[in-house]
């Protein structure tokens, strides 16, 4: 395994054992339940919104490591964001998981380029991407997504 590969495979495994910003908010303004049902994936995503900044964002739920470090690594990139960066931030991230990563993947997406190999992995692909969906669809003020 190469050096790059190890420490992209390291912080997966470190955002799973720890996640960041795993909890309820009774607060929130927003919230989307999401679902893999091919693989077993559920998650609860949180939104406290100022204005059309996300303020606060947390998750809880069940998956497999690239679920909840996704989950992880995504409420600490889009914390402080306002919805048009977080929109671009998830075109960005999309296109990552589902389109071989371009060489600038890392400067432009920053911890969220860990998942670049997964595009390799068509079944990964869905459990990476299920926070994104889910995310957006507290956005949009959607109840529940079924599919990532």
């Amino acid at each position: 395994m190469s050096g790059l590969a190890e420490l992209y495979q390291n912080v997966i495994l470190e955002h799973n054992r720890s996640p960041r910003n795993y909890r309820v908010m009774d607060d929130a303004d927003r919230r989307a339940e999401g679902n893999n049902p091919l693989c077993g994936d559920q998650l609860t995503v949180w939104l406290k919104l100022d204005g059309d900044v996300i303020s606060d964002i947390t998750f809880q739920g069940l998956g497999c490591a690239i679920s909840r470090a996704s989950s992880s690594l995504m409420t600490a990139a889009v914390k402080g964001k306002s919805r048009r960066e977080v929109e671009e931030l998830f075109e960005r991230f999309h296109h990552l998981v589902t389109v071989k990563p371009e060489p600038a993947a890392p400067e432009t997406l920053g911890k969220l380029a860990v998942f670049s190999g997964i595009s390799g992995y068509p079944t990964r692909v869905k459990c990476a991407s299920l926070p994104w969906h889910t995310l957006k669809a507290a956005l949009e003020k959607e109840p529940e997504v079924q599919k990532a």
